[in-house]
């Protein structure tokens, strides 16, 4: 099967795992979603996460967060797509759900969350956003 976006293909995943009160899942190896799930476990949506090998192919093992029984993410959402690209420059990157969640965005020193990107003055590819 040919995948044309990996990243939207892992959050859907993630987004799917989470409806389905599943402890931990698996999705597919890019270095983008790696660089997604480190931020989404320093800003505390995910439990862990770790690569792992399956028939020498290699995929995510992502552990999920619950607030008793609720989600922590309640809401993934994902804002540039191959066909239409986003970008914000530093002064306009989005605040997403009035300061509860974070935009995930891709500058050119690496993939950060919106606050980081705003406090290092850079702006970028707008990934997605998360609740």
């Amino acid at each position: 099967m040919s995948r044309t976006d990996v990243v939207a293909d892992g959050l859907t995943v993630i987004r799917n795992a989470y409806m389905a009160k599943k402890d931990d899942t698996i999705v597919p190896f890019s270095r983008m979603l790696l660089d997604i799930m480190a931020i989404l476990k320093g800003q505390g949506y995910i439990e862990n996460y770790q690569t792992i090998k399956q028939s020498n192919v290699p995929y995510i093992k992502v552990f999920m967060k619950y607030n008793r029984t609720k989600p922590a993410i309640t809401s993934i959402k994902k804002i540039s797509l191959p066909s239409r690209r986003m970008y914000a420059g530093k002064s306009r990157i989005p605040r997403v759900g009035a300061g509860a969640g974070i935009a995930i965005i891709s500058t050119s020193k690496g993939v950060m969350s919106g606050q980081e990107a705003r406090d290092a003055g850079v702006g970028g590819e707008v990934i997605c956003y998360v609740v």
